[in-house]
């Protein structure tokens, strides 16, 4: 069962992995930011999202952005250490740790999203998918969500509509070749994930996600 969301922010960083120190964003949003824009809406364990594809709507527009950030975060064995002791120095000092990096960012961008989603074997004998239908449309048509969606950051909140998958504006007419895309992380082994990638081309506005089982290039 389809689900179509049109979504648009004024500014978007969907970070490339290869870029080490400033952040540089794709293209276009990926499909991991997008799944995470329906999971916001609607999450259980009984279901699981999946993107089929994305409509770019505004042109592609950059800008420079500098931020100020902290170079380092608290580490998960401090936490941990702090959480079994009941003690530890968790405080992260931010003039002392601050510095700025560079952004390259998405501007002014709007995209129309398709998924549909399949139950998982958490589903209990209650669940059915006319069920979680239901739920995600009522939820998505008062504008309700678990938490605010976002566009790659989290500063870079974006607002949602449910749409009709055939109503609207046109997609942009471009179809450059994006390139390797970060498609999720696999989880498989929780304790190394891996980065799954995808060859992204845009027709005519139009990226086409394949189903996750069908990847071929792994990181």
């Amino acid at each position: 069962m389809g689900f179509c969301l049109e979504v648009s922010g004024e500014f978007a960083c969907f970070t490339r992995p290869e870029m080490k120190v400033e952040r540089v964003s794709y293209d276009v949003i990926t499909p991991s930011a997008a799944r995470a824009i329906f999971e916001a809406i609607l999450w259980k364990p009984a279901i699981q999202w999946q993107v089929t594809q994305i409509e770019v709507l505004n042109p592609i527009k950059w800008m420079n952005l500098r931020r100020n950030e902290v170079e380092s975060i608290v580490s998960t064995r401090t936490a941990k250490s702090a959480m079994n002791s009941g003690e530890g120095h968790l405080g992260i000092y931010v003039d002392e740790q601050r510095q700025q990096r560079a952004s390259l960012l998405l501007k002014d961008v709007r995209y129309r999203l398709h998924a549909e989603f399949q139950m998982t074997d958490k589903a209990g004998p209650q669940d059915s998918a006319a069920k979680f239908a239901d739920m995600f449309r009522r939820r998505a048509e008062k504008g309700q969500c678990f938490n605010q969606p976002y566009l790659g950051c989290r500063e870079f909140s974006c607002d949602f509509a449910l749409v009709d998958a055939s109503d609207g504006p046109e997609p942009i007419q471009d179809s450059p070749d994006l390139g390797f895309m970060l498609y999720d992380l696999d989880y498989s082994d929780p304790a190394s994930p891996r980065p799954l990638f995808f060859r992204a081309k845009m027709e005519s506005g139009v990226v086409t996600v394949p189903d996750r089982n069908s990847l071929e290039v792994r990181g």
